[in-house]
């Protein structure tokens, strides 16, 4: 196969699928890993894809959103593995806040149910999981975003400012060494503040496409998480800031 011809196969799978890994695509083209990241890099220069850690992304502007069903369905397999990991991180007489999200909502499916726990969470499809597991759940209140299905605003924020949590799983839409932690959208990004500042233990749960990236707004920085879990295999700069931070790094996970 000549390279213009598996660029452009690169091109319309990552578009496809919105997101591909290396390793994916390396095996569907039969190439090395070297080939494909040479092949990405050039696609990226072209504006042709984004290049996050591991793998590729369609390009999109940094506003961009998708809704929660599109997300609900892509990468589930990993965000399996990342939720089996990080229900360990529950234990007894806890208070666990719970961030609106896909991979949240896989921790709160095999939040383990012999465990004593008090759930709150800016959910109300994380709230129902609970609900329907017998659990009770403490829901913040607020507008609701209808593309993300979080619940932001002054009601929000008001319950976040006057409670305290044991921890937080806390989801990302993108996470770089030097912009921290990063979202498309304000109201998102001000609850997402709180909990990670009412929180006595940050953890981070987040499959590989959010590495590597930047959004518009940021809510925290690198240094405010304390565990972070993902599929992903971190290396160089990223795993680096984590490092420098002494934040906890459980990586690889399902792999």
């Amino acid at each position: 196969m000549l390279p213009a011809e598996r660029k452009r196969k690169i091109r319309d799978t990552v578009t496809e699928r919105d997101g591909c890994s290396v390793s994916e695509l390396a095996e569907m083209l039969d190439v090395s890993k070297a080939t494909i990241r040479r092949d990405l890099r050039d696609l990226e220069d072209e504006g042709l894809v984004e290049r996050s850690h591991g793998g590729a992304l369609p390009v999109r502007t940094v506003a961009s959103e998708q809704s929660y069903s599109q997300r609900g369905v892509q990468n589930l397999e990993a965000k399996r593995a990342i939720a089996s990991r990080a229900s360990r991180e529950v234990h007894d007489d806890q208070v666990v806040f719970f961030d609106s999200g896909t991979t949240t909502m896989e921790v709160a499916k095999q939040a383990p149910d012999d465990v004593g726990f008090i759930a709150a969470t800016n959910s109300p499809m994380l709230a129902l999981e609970f609900a329907d597991n017998g659990r009770d759940v403490k829901l913040t209140g607020g507008t609701l975003r209808q593309q993300t299905r979080a619940l932001v605003g002054p009601t929000g924020e008001s319950f976040l400012e006057r409670t305290n949590f044991d921890q937080v799983f806390l989801g990302t839409n993108a996470v770089d060494p030097d912009a921290g932690l990063t979202t498309p959208n304000e109201a998102e990004a001000r609850m997402k503040q709180l909990m990670c500042e009412k929180a006595q233990r940050v953890v981070l749960v987040a499959d590989e496409t959010k590495f590597g990236r930047k959004s518009f707004v940021q809510f925290a920085d690198v240094e405010t998480v304390d565990l972070v879990i993902t599929d992903a295999e971190l290396d160089g700069e990223m795993l680096e800031a984590f490092e420098a931070a002494s934040v906890d790094v459980v990586d690889g996970v399902g792999k």
